[in-house]
């Protein structure tokens, strides 16, 4: 039995770990500011969080608060972060103030007392553009859309002497190409516990999540998973709104897979291989965001109601990033078990018993995105 701490314990992927963790027979006790855009404005303790956890309020940032979380803790999970690549490009302090200068002061406490392992939840979005192969067969990768092209709806990356790119799945040795606030941010996170872990001699993995889905994600959050956004437009009878043409791909994977993930980079032989190393988590398949958007739509039984496609772009949107999740399944056995059709049902399911906000904020924060001109 291990004693664990997850910051930022109390979100959508920390209750689902907590659950894995407790019935895997260890203590759980979770850091976590509940936040009101993710929470709500009265800050109640969430319902999908088990009862059996320990819940300390505070913020990562505060060093009496990691303090005490840290009493006795055998190991972390860090997982606090604001999170929404939109958002992070007009609120950059507090970005950059919660995701890198909060593991800052929980790296600082570990130094003074190291845990046995540290499990740090890094994203997908460090990659910017995914891997390409070039009609030539060769690897790219470095795909990358200029400015008047996305102005011009030309969606898709082009090679050096324009020809057209093929995605291909994206290995961790692609190197990190930052096309956002977030994706800095959360890099820092990764490499900042890496380089400190392996300096102070306790254990450290990185897991690049892909787009995590399921329920109790927030409703209330428009910079939440982008199917809980969905969902809750179409329960509101209000059609899922695509930037660009909706073809651009992505890798959704259940957050049970991502919790079983966690839990099997905590210890044993598979943890210990992973040490230092940075992994990608996802399903291994990809989708359009047009594709999901209808399957959502068929899933909450309103097929009627069909996405609009904008042609707008978003700064910091990047086109098909999908993961190859080999070194995972060879280093932690690791591997997807809930299909996107059996993921997407249980989400609705979940959504069809939610008191789903009248007037969800997809809206306001698109308008917040083109006040501070990040849409074109």
């Amino acid at each position: 039995m291990k004693r664990t701490l997850i910051t930022g314990g109390a979100g959508f992927i920390g209750s689902r770990l907590s659950r894995e963790l407790l019935a895997a027979g260890h203590e759980v006790r979770a850091l976590d500011t509940l936040s009101p855009q993710v929470h709500g404005s009265d800050r109640r303790r969430p319902p999908a969080l088990p009862a059996e956890v320990e819940l300390q309020l505070g913020d990562v940032r505060d060093p009496a608060a990691v303090a005490r979380a840290l009493d006795g803790v055998d190991a972390v999970y860090h997982l606090a972060a604001l999170v929404g690549v939109g958002q992070s490009m007009y609120r950059i302090a507090e970005y950059t103030s919660v995701n890198a200068v909060g593991t800052a002061v929980l790296l600082d406490a570990l130094k003074q007392r190291p845990v046995e392992r540290l499990i740090v939840a890094s994203s997908m979005s460090v990659y910017g553009e995914g891997l390409y192969r070039g009609g030539d067969g060769e690897l790219v990768r470095d795909a990358e859309r200029t400015r008047d092209a996305l102005r011009a709806g030309r969606w898709e990356p082009l090679g050096r002497a324009g020809e057209p790119l093929t995605p291909i799945p994206t290995t961790e040795d692609k190197s990190p190409s930052l096309a956002s606030v977030y994706a800095l941010s959360k890099y820092d996170q990764e490499r900042l516990c890496l380089v400190t872990a392996r300096a102070y001699g306790f254990s450290a993995t990185a897991l690049r999540l892909f787009n995590v889905y399921g329920p109790h994600q927030a409703l209330s959050n428009p910079y939440t998973g982008v199917l809980a956004i969905f969902g809750a437009r179409l329960l509101n009878r209000r059609p899922p709104m695509l930037f660009e043409d909706g073809r651009q791909r992505r890798d959704f994977v259940s957050v049970h897979d991502v919790a079983r993930a966690f839990v099997l980079a905590l210890d044993g032989d598979r943890a210990r291989a992973a040490d230092g190393q940075v992994l990608n988590v996802g399903s291994g398949r990809a989708s359009s965001v047009l594709e999901v958007a209808r399957l959502m739509a068929d899933a909450v039984g309103a097929p009627e109601i069909q996405p609009v496609v904008t042609g707008r772009h978003r700064a910091g949107d990047i086109r098909h990033c999908f993961a190859d999740v080999t070194e995972a399944r060879a280093l932690l056995g690791f591997e997807a078990e809930v299909t996107l059709d059996r993921g997407l049902a249980e989400l609705a399911a979940w959504l069809d018993g939610q008191v789903v906000p009248s007037m969800d904020r997809d809206d306001d924060a698109r308008a917040e995105l083109d006040r501070w001109g990040l849409t074109s």
